[in-house]
Order: structure tokens, then sequence, then C-alpha cells
């Protein structure tokens, strides 16, 4: 019974990543490569992990600085993986955080306190190379949101591009209000954090600059927008596990 459960789960994952690539691509018109797909796997067992590995993908969020450095240390053996930290950052956390293996990104860098800590940190336990690191957007101004005001960008960015010498600036990203009726139009945060993204790159002279907004509800309509990386959990791996 335990053998056809593990059976039905690694199917289950399998299909969902298939069917979620293929909705990435036609949301891109331009096929899925053209906007990462981060596997939010938050509070999923190893297993679940590695069944997506098995299936091709090779980019994961996690929320939570104890699980994501457990799981990358437990995880090491599968080689080319990459993860993103997605969630909450703060200046006393930033040390441990920069001792997980195989960190790609940190999305949510959202003051000069944060980000001087994690390249403090990241100089002490990095891998040689730079660490890529998002700036977190609060385009909802909501009070219970981190992230730095849409006109805080740009002082955030020459911060982190002067100050921060093992940190690269690679994008910005938000997550917005939840619940949004998309009947009523574009959704203000994403159309807030467009106008962000125009802003920085004309200030920093570079085009380059990823957009993350989007997860599971409304992906597809932020890939529309021009979202170039989107956060999906539950329509990968099913509900969050308490």
């Amino acid at each position: 019974m335990r053998f056809l459960r593990y059976l039905s789960t690694m199917s289950s994952i399998r299909d969902n990543l298939l069917k979620i690539n293929n909705e990435v691509s036609t949301a891109s018109g331009k096929g899925s490569s053209a906007v990462r797909l981060v596997a939010v796997s938050k509070t999923k067992p190893h297993s679940d992990i590695e069944e997506a590995y098995e299936a091709g993908h090779r980019v994961f969020g996690e929320n939570y600085i104890n699980e994501l450095v457990e799981k990358s240390h437990s995880l090491a053996h599968l080689e080319d993986i990459k993860w993103h930290f997605i969630g909450n950052l703060q200046k006393k956390n930033c040390s441990k955080l920069t001792t997980c293996r195989n960190l790609s990104v940190v999305e949510t860098v959202d003051s000069d306190k944060v980000a001087k800590a994690l390249n403090n940190g990241w100089k002490r336990n990095g891998q040689g190379t730079a660490l890529n690191v998002f700036i977190q957007v609060n385009t909802s101004k909501e009070e219970q949101k981190s992230g730095c005001m849409p006109n805080e960008v740009t002082q955030l960015a020459d911060y982190i591009c002067k100050e921060c010498d093992v940190l690269q600036l690679k994008g910005i990203m938000t997550i917005g209000a939840f619940g949004y009726d998309w009947s009523q139009g574009d959704n203000p945060d994403f159309v807030e954090l467009l106008k962000c993204h125009r802003v920085l790159c004309d200030h920093l002279g570079d085009e380059s600059l990823e957009i993350s907004m989007g997860m599971s509800d409304d992906f597809s309509k932020a890939i529309g927008m021009g979202s170039t990386n989107v956060r999906v959990g539950s329509k990968i791996f099913g509900a969050r596990n308490v």
C-alpha cells in the first residue's frame, strides 16, 4: 500500500509539473524556458522534491530558513538543484541563510541592513560566486507585508550595486494582495511592480533585470503581464502540509 501511494505521488507531481510547464509556455508565448518556474516546496518532504527533480525540475523555493538549510544539505546529492529563498528575511537570520547549499537566488531583500548582513554572510559562507538577489517591493503597501516601498527601490538598488560586493542584483519581486478579482482588470500590485521595473531599468541602464510575480492562483496572468519568474507550490505538490 505504501509503495502504491509513493507511485501515485510520483505520478501526480510529474503530471502537475507537465501541466504547469505547458501553462507557462502558453502564457509566455515563447516556450516554458522564457519564464523560470520556481517549485515552492515549503513543508513538503524530501521525497516530493526528489520526485520533482526526477521529473526534470531543478529550481525550488522555500519560505523558512531552517527548513531550507536542512533540505539543502540533505539533498546535496541532487547536484544541479537550485534553491530560491522566498520568505521574510531579517538581518539576524542572514548568516544562517548563507549556509544553504546550492543557494541560487534570495528574492526578498528589502532594506540596506538586510543587504549588508547578507553580503557579510555570503563572504564567510558563500560558494565562490556572487549571490543573486531580488529586491522585494511591497506594492500593496500592506503593513503586515515585507518589502520596501516603491519609491525606495532605486536607493536600495544603488546600495546593493555599490556597497555589496558579493551580491548581484538580478531583479525585483512582489507578492501583492491576496484574492484579487481579475474581472476588474490587471492586478494593480503587478502594474505597480512593472512601473518599478521600468524605473529601475532606466536608472541602472540594465534591461536584463527580472520580474518575479505570480503564484499558484495567478501565475498565468502574471506571465501575461511580463513576469519572468513565477512561484508555484500547491498546483505542483498539493495543499501545504501543516
